[in-house]
């Protein structure tokens, strides 16, 4: 992390230095971010329970609503805790990855975690796990993310916060998130994904997101009982005693179907009889423009203007969200009616041939790209995939020299698409801030 500013208080950079210091202790640990997941990831919640019960069991001190799935779970968090904050209670939001710094990924009140709480919180789970080390308890075996999500919930207790939306990391029965409680759990959709991890089918992975599903609780989905993987969920649902509660219809966006999910959540809390400041009780309704757009989330439909090129920078990374994303920005009047130069990098663990038919027909050209720090296919093994798949493709293993080589073709032609990997998505947001590549907090896919 780069030194804070000399104009800052003297306090903000002890901050940054205390959490500059806890980030580096914490990235000495197991993180599956930037390994090749498989089956070795699976394993209990007991660890994540070990470190929780040494802070004092800070997820027990508010209430939650969690929400996993395939795609839209991030954006879904963002717009059920933009509604809790609009009608005036104090909520958190943990989401992952991040883009460009780890702080995005904590938020406390609409805004993300200051540099002070944050360092507060990670080095009391760093002291826990020590303790456990010394004990010989389950927090030993703690990973990155454990550890992360302990100081996450940390954090919120200390805030005060009434509320947290807690978006799952991967899958949901075995994710470290599964420690909390959610009053709602939100089932966004089922793809394939993480089949080495999860399962490889859609049944199976459904198993696996339904594991979020508590007694007691309401379940939110887009899936239709009839559907494979919402016959597990809706299963799930009646063996915990949970209504399950669906739109009608799917939007033709994205955003629109993530919206429906999140006003389900928030009518349902208000059933439930949470009440806002003003003493009202909560519903779709407060969803409304303004703090829709609030709502948005780094690297997710992010529109930027950069040397006069409109740029959008997406981290869809399976087939069904690139597709729904094209669709979203093709009707946009403000990108014209050019189709876009793409810039792409994806996780080895993708379905690469998927994606790269979606943008068939549908992009003028694709800069295949990578980032050393992440799991990602080489850069020329993408673009070879992507001319076999009836692509115009270059390589470039470079990012920024792949976003630069994307602007000087898209002047003529357009926009930009950047797609594919938060890894890449980070890479390309330092690129537009500063004009160097990313060099601390390092996004992960």
């Amino acid at each position: 992390m780069s030194a804070a500013p000399a104009n800052r208080p003297p306090s903000d950079a002890t901050s940054a230095a205390r959490l500059a210091a806890a980030l580096a202790r914490l990235d000495a640990l197991v993180d599956w971010e930037r390994r090749d997941k498989d089956a070795r990831m699976r394993r209990s919640l007991a660890p994540v329970r070990d470190l929780l019960a040494r802070l004092g069991r800070p997820e027990r001190r508010f209430r939650a609503v969690h929400v996993t799935g395939s795609k839209g779970k991030g954006t879904t968090a963002a717009l059920v805790a933009a509604g809790l904050g609009r009608a005036g209670l104090a909520a958190g939001l943990y989401t992952s990855p991040h883009a460009s710094r780890v702080h995005e990924r904590v938020r406390i009140r609409g805004r993300e975690i200051e540099d002070g709480p944050f360092a507060a919180a990670l080095e009391r789970a760093l002291a826990a796990r020590e303790a456990a080390l010394g004990e010989g308890t389950d927090a030993r075996e703690a990973t990155w993310f454990d550890l992360l999500t302990a100081a996450a919930f940390s954090a919120f207790t200390e805030a005060g916060l009434a509320w947290a939306v807690v978006e799952v990391g991967l899958g949901g029965r075995l994710d470290s998130t599964n420690a909390v409680d959610g009053e709602v759990a939100v089932v966004t959709n089922i793809e394939l994904e993480h089949v080495a991890v999860l399962g490889s089918t859609r049944t199976e992975i459904a198993r696996e997101k339904a594991g979020i599903v508590k007694p007691g609780c309401a379940v939110v989905t887009s899936l239709a009982e009839d559907d494979e993987a919402g016959a597990v969920v809706a299963e799930a649902a009646r063996e915990a005693g949970a209504r399950v509660l669906r739109p009608r219809g799917l939007a033709p966006t994205a955003l629109g179907r993530d919206l429906d999910l999140a006003r389900l959540v928030l009518d349902e809390l208000g059933r439930r009889e949470v009440a806002g400041a003003d003493g009202r009780p909560l519903s779709g309704a407060l969803l409304d423009p303004a703090t829709v757009e609030s709502a948005r989330l780094p690297a997710r439909g992010e529109r930027r203007e950069v040397d006069g090129v409109p740029v959008v920078i997406d981290a869809a990374h399976v087939a069904s969200s690139v597709a729904l994303l094209l669709d979203e920005l093709e009707r946009d009047s403000r990108l014209g009616r050019s189709r876009p130069v793409c810039v792409l990098a994806l996780g080895r663990d993708k379905d690469a041939r998927a994606i790269l038919k979606v943008l068939a027909g549908r992009v003028d050209r694709v800069l295949c790209t990578t980032v050393a720090s992440g799991p990602l296919v080489g850069a020329g093994t993408l673009a070879e995939e992507a001319r076999r798949n009836g692509l115009a493709a270059e390589k470039a293993d470079d990012p920024a020299l792949a976003f630069a080589r994307a602007l000087d073709l898209a002047r003529e032609r357009g926009w930009v698409l950047v797609v594919g990997s938060f890894y890449l998505a980070g890479a390309v947001r330092e690129r537009i801030a500063t004009g160097r590549a990313a060099q601390a907090n390092e996004p992960r896919c």
